[in-house]
């Protein structure tokens, strides 16, 4: 009788070694993810173009950016909440049916002042969306492979950014921005369908959140508890705070690479629109890496590594003249990349109750949205104070100082892990 249980044993761990990092759900949903964020990728670096040709200027760029970020600061723990309240799948499903009106407001938008309300409709998509997301990906994996399942899902992914981005471009610079945000719709809605399909059968089988009562005190528990984490001076901490100061960085200059480009280097739509393409070529090319290298090395080590990519891609940047400078700095920020966002997502999930990870993504994405919200229109006056190159030393300043910082304060960050994993 022993000898058989401990061929069951084994045979049970030989099971484990031999599935496939990704399950079957996962495939399906990354499907849907996939055909989304090709219609979002192709619209993406043309937005600031876009609401430039309705008669906006560099600053008023800024403000679109920075006014267009306060819906996402007010639904992004709702998203988040309602994630773990109803299910990932329902919730992504909620947020898709958004999605689809801002797409239908950007093609008939006839001032760029029409446009602030098309993306900040389209930003509640992001809001149900993102949390659901990186949650799903954390339960469809153990805590020995999450990076790797995060990186792999995420290199799946990255094919948006590879395809989206020359579609985009090529469309608009031939048939002009409407028939692009025309044709990003239609996929858009495409990925609709397969979400609202799989919400549908998760409503029909087992329960897949949390089982808790779906209230305004229940949603108070969750963020005090998120709160106390906040506060506790532990990882959670210090990702909150090295994050909050990349993201503030990022977003004032992010919003303005498009016009520097255009502008100052005197590149066109689709060389312009090639970065972002190699930015998430390269992603989908070392996160295997990346989230090999975090399993492995630890997070701590994925997330330092990573800053230090993003840094030299910021030397690059500021000192680049050609096409070719810029498309260097699009290959170390993709590497940089590849490297942060497992060991970020893989972290945050270790240290974060398994109950509270969708409200955990939300918090981080509001909290950070809110400290970086006036970024984008502090890069515009910036670029008009200072010169074109002032908003983009932000970033390179930042990671500078974010990159030691992090190696020490994460050293302890080990100590917290493996308390947040669903009970079995």
């Amino acid at each position: 009788m022993t000898l058989h249980n401990n061929d069951l044993s084994k045979s049970g761990e030989a099971e484990k070694k031999s599935a496939p990092l990704l399950s079957r759900t996962l495939i399906m949903f990354l499907v849907g993810m996939i055909l989304a964020n090709i219609a979002s990728r192709m619209d993406r670096p043309m937005i600031p173009l876009y609401v430039e040709s309705l008669g906006a200027s560099v600053q008023q760029v800024g403000l679109f950016f920075t006014v267009t970020s306060i819906v996402p600061l007010a639904f992004q723990i709702v998203g988040g909440y309602v994630s773990d309240a109803i299910g990932r799948l329902k919730a992504v499903a909620i947020g898709s049916l958004a999605g689809i009106v801002g797409y239908v407001l950007y093609v008939v938008a006839p001032t760029w002042q029409w446009l602030i309300l098309a993306q900040g409709i389209a930003s509640l998509a992001s809001c149900f969306v993102a949390p659901s997301f990186q949650a799903f990906i954390a339960e469809q994996s153990t805590e020995e492979t999450r990076a790797r399942v995060f990186a792999t899902a995420e290199s799946i992914y990255m094919i948006v950014g590879v395809i989206g981005p020359p579609i985009g471009g090529i469309v608009s610079q031939k048939y002009g921005f409407r028939a692009m945000f025309l044709v990003a719709g239609i996929l858009y809605a495409s990925a609709t369908v397969i979400r609202v399909m799989m919400a549908r059968k998760a409503g029909q089988g087992p329960r897949s959140s949390t089982g808790e009562e779906f209230s305004l005190d229940s949603l108070k528990r969750s963020l005090a508890e998120m709160a106390a984490l906040v506060v506790a001076g532990g990882a959670v901490t210090w990702i909150f705070i090295s994050d909050g100061v990349f993201d503030v960085a990022m977003h004032i200059s992010s919003g303005l690479e498009p016009l520097y480009h255009r502008s100052i280097i005197g590149l066109s739509n689709v060389e312009i629109s090639s970065y972002s393409s190699i930015v998430h070529g390269a992603m989908m090319v070392f996160l295997p890496l990346g989230g090999w290298f975090a399993d492995k090395a630890g997070e701590r080590a994925g997330i330092v590594t990573g800053h230090v990519f993003f840094a030299m891609g910021g030397l690059l940047f500021v000192l680049g003249s050609r096409y070719i400078h810029f498309a260097i700095v699009s290959l170390l920020y993709g590497i940089g990349g590849a490297l942060m966002s497992p060991s970020y997502n893989s972290l945050i999930s270790k240290v974060v109750p398994w109950n509270r990870r969708g409200v955990a993504y939300g918090l981080f994405a509001t909290s950070l949205g809110l400290v970086s919200l006036p970024a984008p229109y502090i890069g515009g006056i910036m670029w008009n104070a200072l010169g074109p190159k002032a908003p983009f030393i932000v970033p390179l300043v930042a990671n500078l100082i974010v990159t030691p910082v992090l190696w020490v304060k994460l050293g302890e960050a080990n100590k917290e892990m493996g308390a947040a994993e669903k009970p079995s």
